[in-house]
């Protein structure tokens, strides 16, 4: 935890941090809006079968003479349970006699009918095209359209894995640079994609890349900055995805073409990726890494863009490593995936921490991807979204620096629960509560997730923080992967999924209360540092005990 002290000397919130912070959350807001993509570019739009009178364009007027383009509907496309044309099926003959009916004719036997064997007709009032159109996903393949969010979110876990352990050996600069490269190359070619399985193969890489560039940037936030802006830096960053739902939402309002609002926010992550160079890599992790020369320059140019050039001057090889002489001693020794679970204080934070994660985006993620089933309008639902979530992040940052880290979460997660146990009493006629409920849901939901960003950052230490960031992410992954399947379960009871919701919710709550308070905590750099502070808990603990055992 030395390291501190080398940071108060350069200046722990300057003009260096400022315009690295800067530059992070630029790459944060640009990677969420990948994650919500397909919102918009693949909702399911209003369609029937091509029929051949009806649709085709050298059918003249003669052949059908004056009948108007209801009439031609009626007699070629069968109606529903609630007498609105059928979306998979079609006459296969005209059936010429509903003209002469004054009743509907719904009943009709099933060799009569046929699947849309020529294709669709879709409404594009809304929308131009979404992926939908472009790959006809509906009817018998419209499971296919949550693959392709199945895929993605397959992509962030890979990546979670993979992050993790990469991030650790070769630092986080140089990850976080390369998945903006990866992430602007795959969703472009997405764009272009000629069939189906190579548009989620592409996801499921974009999927991977924006996992890294996430975390990292995250990482390179909270270790450049000291305990006391440590939550200031998470909330922040938790801030970018409020803004990226709003700038998605008004961007797909404007653009109605997929491929066009895919490139929009796909072609500018390049001049991202090349205004990377001017990150500085953590110089925490330099030093941790055994390499202190380089960490050591890094000090040096945070002290002169802080305007502490004394400071700079006073900074040696031997200062740093006088000062961080434990942490050296124990870079030398090379830490890999199993040394999360060999040390016991350690391993059950990772456990906990990973249950809490998992507990915490299985209701966040069963938010975000379903605002088609939420609100008529979804870009409305979604620019609602992301401004109800600014406020809440404010909130959260403030119960954080006040009242701790782990009673904000228990906190913001129970109003969570709250929320969606209360939507299940609210009819389907009141549809204007519902979605205050959700957008509120929304905003507690993100209140949440800064809340458990901040205390995991603060709990793992520096040699392993992203491959311990990487296991809990995998469990975030699933969480998130998990929530769309949940709403199957509305086909049998339409309140089931938002109760379970809200049990995780209240169970993410309870559980944070097993891990250590970190607020205005150094952050711990080595192995030792985490098995310290469980030598001086218990020595606490027990002379607690004997303080009270005295007096009584």
């Amino acid at each position: 935890m030395a390291f501190q002290d080398l940071l108060d000397q350069v200046g722990g919130m300057g003009r260096f941090q400022i315009i690295q912070m800067v530059f992070l959350l630029i790459y944060n807001t640009m990677a969420n809006t990948h994650i919500l993509l397909e919102n918009f570019t693949a909702v399911i739009l209003g369609h029937r079968c091509w029929v051949h009178i009806l649709d085709n364009d050298t059918v003249s007027d003669n052949a059908t003479g004056t009948l108007s383009q209801d009439t031609l509907l009626r007699i070629s496309i069968p109606l529903d349970s609630n007498l609105r044309p059928e979306k998979c099926r079609r006459f296969i003959h005209p059936q010429w006699q509903l003209l002469h009916q004054n009743g509907t004719f719904s009943n009709m036997s099933e060799p009569d009918t046929e699947p849309c064997m020529d294709g669709w007709v879709y409404d594009r009032s809304s929308f131009l095209s979404t992926t939908v159109t472009e790959w006809d996903l509906v009817c018998e393949s419209q499971s296919l359209n949550s693959v392709a969010k199945f895929f993605f979110m397959i992509g962030m876990l890979i990546g979670n894995i993979v992050c993790g352990c990469l991030t650790d050996r070769f630092g986080r600069r140089l990850l976080m640079t390369w998945s903006l490269f990866q992430l602007a190359v795959t969703d472009t070619c997405a764009t272009l994609a000629p069939t189906f399985l190579v548009y989620c193969s592409l996801r499921l890489l974009a999927g991977m890349s924006t996992a890294t560039t996430l975390t990292n940037t995250v990482l390179l936030i909270v270790e450049w900055t000291t305990p006391k802006y440590q939550a200031m830096g998470t909330t922040m960053a938790i801030c970018t995805v409020s803004v990226g739902q709003i700038m998605l939402g008004s961007l797909a309002y404007g653009i109605r073409n997929w491929h066009t609002l895919q490139l929009v926010v796909s072609i500018p992550i390049f001049f991202l990726f090349i205004s990377s160079r001017w990150v500085s890599e953590s110089a925490r992790w330099l030093i941790i890494n055994n390499k202190p020369e380089e960490g050591l320059q890094k000090l040096k140019k945070a002290a002169r863009v802080n305007g502490m050039e004394t400071s700079a001057d006073a900074l040696t090889m031997e200062v740093v490593r006088s000062t961080m002489k434990e942490e050296l001693k124990a870079a030398q020794k090379k830490h890999s995936l199993c040394d999360l679970f060999r040390t016991p204080n350690l391993c059950k934070r990772i456990c906990l921490l990973s249950l809490i994660r998992f507990a915490t985006w299985l209701p966040t993620f069963g938010l975000i991807i379903h605002l088609q089933h939420l609100g008529s309008n979804v870009f409305l639902v979604q620019i609602l979204l992301g401004a109800v979530t600014l406020p809440a992040n404010y909130l959260s940052f403030l119960a954080l620096n006040y009242k701790g880290r782990r009673i904000s979460h228990f906190i913001f997660m129970s109003m969570l629960g709250i929320s969606f146990l209360a939507k299940t009493f609210v009819p389907e006629e009141m549809r204007t509560m519902r979605i205050i409920l959700t957008t509120l849901g929304g905003g507690l939901s993100f209140a949440s997730v800064s809340c458990c960003f901040t205390h995991t950052n603060e709990l793992l230490p520096t040699v392993i923080r992203a491959t311990g960031l990487g296991i809990i992410g995998v469990c975030g992954s699933l969480g998130a992967a998990l929530a769309p399947l949940l709403m199957i379960l509305e086909t049998y009871s339409a309140p089931l999924p938002w109760i379970i919701y809200g049990a995780s919710s209240f169970f993410s709550g309870l559980a944070v209360f097993l891990l250590p308070e970190t607020r205005n905590q150094p952050l711990p750099d080595s192995l030792q540092d985490i098995e310290k502070e469980g030598k001086v808990s218990g020595k606490t603990k027990q002379e607690d005990l004997s303080i009270k055992v005295t007096r009584f």
